[in-house]
């Protein structure tokens, strides 16, 4: 017959869907791609406080110095009378919480006579208390108080050693990594404004 039709060839069975790629492995964090800081200045650093200076770098053109805990004040008052870097700009810290020395404190000076500006850091483990720069600067008493209010890190021999941005009655420090702020603002607003927090 003309109009017969042939056969269907049997199909062959569908393909399974294919597995969704695995996720591309964790990358490494960044590291700080630093370079050593050489010159006078650093030179000099070395020479007065010897051991007590444990790096001289630059990154990206920042200069900065790390130094041993019971150096900072003695670093940042030569850097003030000898070199005049006369003008305290911040203080501020790094929280790494799984780190022995967890807090890094972070100094940044700046000289007018030069234009320049530096940093001083050093590490210091949970309850250590460094020294207070107030009587190098007199402005580190409110930048103290910040890094007090926001890390926890208590600074030895400040004369006004309380919160600065949060009330005194506030639980925890906003900026450590292991601290939710979530459940401390919850908390502060519910007890002190009777309402939900807005976060």
């Amino acid at each position: 017959m003309a109009d017969e039709q042939k056969p269907e060839a049997p199909q062959p069975p569908p393909k399974p869907p294919a597995k969704p790629a695995a996720p591309p492995p964790p990358k490494a964090p960044a590291v700080m791609a630093v370079e050593p800081w050489e010159g006078e200045l650093p030179g000099r650093l070395k020479e007065h406080f010897g051991a007590q200076i444990l790096e001289a770098s630059s990154y990206l053109g920042q200069n900065f110095i790390v130094v041993k805990p019971d150096a900072a004040v003695a670093v940042l008052e030569y850097l003030k009378l000898e070199e005049d870097f006369d003008y305290l700009v911040d203080i501020t810290a790094v929280d790494y919480p799984k780190s022995p020395d967890r807090f890094e404190i972070v100094y940044i000076v700046y000289s007018f006579v030069r234009n320049e500006r530096m940093r001083i850091k050093f590490r210091v483990p949970l309850g250590f208390q460094p020294q207070t720069a107030y009587s190098v600067h007199l402005t580190a008493d409110w930048l103290e108080r910040e890094v007090f209010d926001m890390f926890g890190v208590e600074f030895a021999g400040h004369p006004n050693m309380k919160r600065l941005l949060l009330p005194e009655e506030w639980q925890g420090h906003p900026l450590r990594k292991d601290t939710s702020i979530l459940a401390m603002d919850n908390r502060w607003v519910q007890e002190n404004l009777g309402i939900e927090s807005a976060q």
